[in-house]
């Protein structure tokens, strides 16, 4: 693969200002989940390597966070600029090592780029408070405190937009961070690395490190110069990290799984709903935690709109990103691990076996390798795997509902609360069902609602915290409080 800033294609980690290889000569290999292929190694570094890259974090944050916000907006909005200027070779290595279709890597790197503007303006009202005192010549107020060094755990599914919506809070509010990117997707985070070295950030405020993951992560999470944690993953993953964190009493921001919810009211335009069901499905290979992997229709449409789901779904184009240097027109991209599709095809079996109809789909595509189906079930029952579980996979399962208290009742008939979305025109209907959906972010007619001024994040086992929004902050400031006792009047 060609690029036309040859730098943005790193095989090294990024520690103190430096581009690192590993001390003990191990690698991890990266492969294209669309042909399999070998694209590279990356070193995975050993424990002291991590535990310098806390170092020089530590060491970095004295001054960084006494930078002007002037001083630090220079160097994120640089950062974005040099990101949006190189958009098209980040995106073509985002799809090289993550199998999504160019024209969504696109537009995850504009989307990666859009929060760090956004967080180094906001960054200006980090206010304080000045509060009428009680006490009889004192002065009472708080401070907003940037808390340090902060871990930042980033997933594959999303591997540009993830780290910056991180990144660009932390270090606007003053912290330096330490990235560990996920395994299958670590030139994405390199990239950046290089394009925030060439900001200008100064040595140890943006480090990247990879390590074998168990050790990496207890290494940047159990290290008590680590004040803040932030990961997206798994719950599983999650539970692991908040248990570490709790030794030292970390932030911990944590953003995990779903099982989205999609009700469509018989009110609801179909030709519409149609079109954001498929939106919000198969997007990213249905690998996406907001995906809608429970699509829940009022019975008096459910033959309607089954008929028109299943023919949108038959007109999906699936195969590779890239075909050599040349963007293939395609809407689905493989699933990333074996594994992946390996559950894939038990939860669809699964579900056939307990009278789930199988519309479309249903089988490993004729391309092989990772390639499956665009899958709808119909008639799906709480009973079958693909209900109870987050499908990570373009499998779509449907089911009908006769009220909408029965479709509330399927809709929080779930361990997650991450995303849900409504198809109706009634607002009788929607803001009833807005409140008393157990999910913390709530789409209606339509399938965008993620981005930098809004809080993303979710509830139950779907995580802590929020990201993006002035609440994207939270995890990375304390609020200090001062009593000013003086003498006289002020």
């Amino acid at each position: 693969m060609t690029y036309k800033h040859p730098l943005l294609f790193k095989a090294l980690c990024y520690v103190d200002g430096h581009w690192v290889h590993s001390d003990s000569g191990h690698s991890v290999a990266v492969h294209n989940p669309g042909n399999q292929q070998l694209i590279g190694h990356v070193p995975l570094l050993d424990q002291p390597q991590i535990t310098a890259a806390v170092d020089a974090a530590h060491r970095a944050f004295a001054n960084w966070r006494k930078q002007s916000l002037d001083a630090r907006a220079t160097i994120l909005r640089r950062w974005a600029s040099l990101i949006l200027e190189h958009q098209e070779d980040l995106a073509r290595i985002l799809s090289q090592e993550q199998g999504k279709p160019l024209a969504e890597s696109r537009g995850e790197i504009a989307y990666a780029a859009s929060f760090i503007p956004w967080f180094a303006e906001e960054a200006r009202r980090l206010y304080g408070q000045n509060i009428p005192s009680h006490i009889p010549g004192a002065h009472l107020g708080t401070l907003k405190e940037p808390v340090g060094v902060c871990a930042l755990l980033t997933p594959w599914n999303f591997p540009s937009a993830m780290i910056t919506r991180k990144a660009a809070a932390a270090l606007a509010a003053g912290c330096t961070v330490v990235i560990k990117p996920a395994h299958e997707t670590p030139y994405s985070a390199l990239a950046l690395a290089q394009l925030a070295e060439e900001a200008g950030f100064p040595a140890g405020v943006f480090n990247v490190v990879l390590g074998e993951p168990q050790m990496a992560m207890q290494t940047l999470v159990q290290d008590s110069r680590v004040r803040s944690v932030s990961f997206t993953g798994s719950t599983r993953v999650g539970k692991l990290v908040l248990q570490a964190a709790a030794r030292d009493v970390k932030k911990v921001a944590l953003e995990l799984g779903g099982n989205a919810p999609f009700i469509v009211c018989a009110d609801a335009d179909l030709e519409l709903a149609v079109k954001v069901a498929v939106e919000a499905k198969f997007q990213t290979s249905g690998q996406d935690c907001c995906a809608a992997n429970r699509i829940m229709v009022e019975r008096s449409i459910y033959p309607a709109f089954l008929s028109r789901f299943a023919a949108a779904v038959r007109e999906l184009r699936v195969g590779p990103a890239l075909l050599g240097e040349q963007e293939q027109d395609v809407d689905v991209g493989p699933l990333m691990h074996q594994a992946s599709f390996d559950v894939t095809a038990e939860r669809v079996a699964d579900a056939l076996h307990l009278g789930a109809q199988r519309l479309v789909g249903g089988e490993a595509h004729a391309l092989g390798g990772l390639f499956y189906q665009p899958t709808v079930l119909a008639d799906v029952t709480p009973q079958m795997r693909i209900y109870r579980e987050e499908n990570f996979a373009p499998i779509a399962g449907v089911m009908p509902f006769d009220s909408i208290e029965q479709a509330i009742e399927l809709a929080n008939d779930t361990e997650y609360g991450l995303a849900a979305y409504i198809c109706s025109n009634r607002l009788d209907l929607i803001y009833p069902l807005i409140r008393r959906l157990d999910h913390a972010m709530v789409a209606v007619n339509g399938v965008k609602f993620t981005g930098h001024p809004i809080p993303f994040g979710g509830m139950k086992a779907s995580g802590l915290g929020r990201e993006g929004g002035t609440e994207g902050f939270d995890a990375f400031v304390e609020t200090k409080y001062f009593c000013l006792h003086h003498q006289g009047q002020f």
